[in-house]
């Protein structure tokens, strides 16, 4: 058994090393794309920041929503929360199992590039969008009467540039449309894409829904703003995707012209100096039938370029 257990955990390891240079490889190829990307999620949340400077609270606007689905309440606001940490850390770590399963069809760095430009294309919209119009957030921290409504005027510049977690959870005024729907929905559309497992694309999506419904019975957007992230997301996704260029599968299948150039090379030798094999070749049947006419002309042209 502990020998058994030393074999696997060596070639793991050595799974990893491999793949571990391949990704480096990448990574030197494409670090710009990453950290451009990685700078624009700090130029969103810098913008959620400032927008909160701006935020004036005030009753909470009439939602169909709010009508149909029942409160939650600030004491299980975590449940929503909870269900996009869990979409977010599944996501994350399904990029990097290339490093632990033999089985493998995306590259880590390269499947990054494109999540991350889906990203950034949503939250440029979305900055433009909650920029030109400020309303009124129903989250029970922006409501009237909250010390966290609207953010004090700044003392100096730091205070707007360097941000906690806390400020992101607590921000106000970023309303249209919602960035968890946004990050929800580019992971599950991209494991759509290139995920194997249909069980799983079908649980994401049934997650995403509820999701949805969660954030707007925990009044942390209106249902507006999730609406509008459905069909905004998926549109930008949609586009972005056919302008990049397609991501290489890692399968079997990228050898398989190769071994069929070789295939018919040897065919062609055979056919150099063995006639017959020339007759039993032109013979065998395509999809089931035989075209006798078609093989002679073929055969014509195989045999006059010998």
């Amino acid at each position: 058994m502990s020998l058994y257990i030393g074999r696997e955990a060596s070639k793991l390891w050595k799974r990893i090393c491999a793949e571990t240079t391949t990704e480096f490889n990448l990574l030197a190829d494409n670090w710009k794309y990453i950290l451009a990307g990685l700078i624009c999620q700090y130029i969103h949340g810098l913008a959620a920041r400032g927008v909160h400077y701006l935020h004036r609270p005030g009753p909470v606007l009439q939602d169909t929503g709010f009508f149909l689905l029942p409160e939650l309440g600030q004491e299980r606001a975590y449940v929503s929360e909870t269900v996009f940490t869990f979409v977010f850390l599944s996501f994350v770590l399904w990029t990097f199992h290339p490093f632990i399963f033999k089985t493998k069809k995306i590259y880590t760095v390269l499947i990054w590039c494109r999540v991350l430009a889906f990203l950034v294309a949503c939250q440029f919209l979305r900055i433009i969008t909650f920029y030109s119009t400020q309303l009124p957030g129903p989250n029970y921290h922006c409501r009237e009467g909250s010390r966290l409504a609207t953010l004090p005027r700044p003392d100096n510049p730091l205070e707007v540039l360097v941000f906690i977690p806390r400020g992101v959870l607590y921000g106000c005024g970023d309303l249209i449309f919602s960035s968890h729907m946004i990050f929800s929905l580019v992971f599950v559309r991209t494991y759509q894409k290139y995920g194997t497992r249909r069980f799983i694309k079908q649980c994401a999506w049934v997650i995403v829904v509820v999701q949805s419904l969660l954030i707007i019975a925990s009044r942390k957007h209106y249902t507006v703003d999730v609406i509008v992230a459905w069909y905004t997301v998926n549109l930008v996704v949609f586009f972005v995707d056919r302008k990049l260029t397609e991501m290489p599968e890692r399968s079997l299948g990228a050898v398989l012209p190769l071994a069929k150039d070789v295939r018919m090379k040897d065919d062609h030798v055979k056919l150099v100096n063995d006639p017959a094999a020339d007759r039993r070749l032109l013979r065998s049947p395509a999809n089931g039938k035989v075209s006798e006419d078609s093989n002679n002309v073929h055969g014509g042209d195989v045999l006059d370029s010998l």
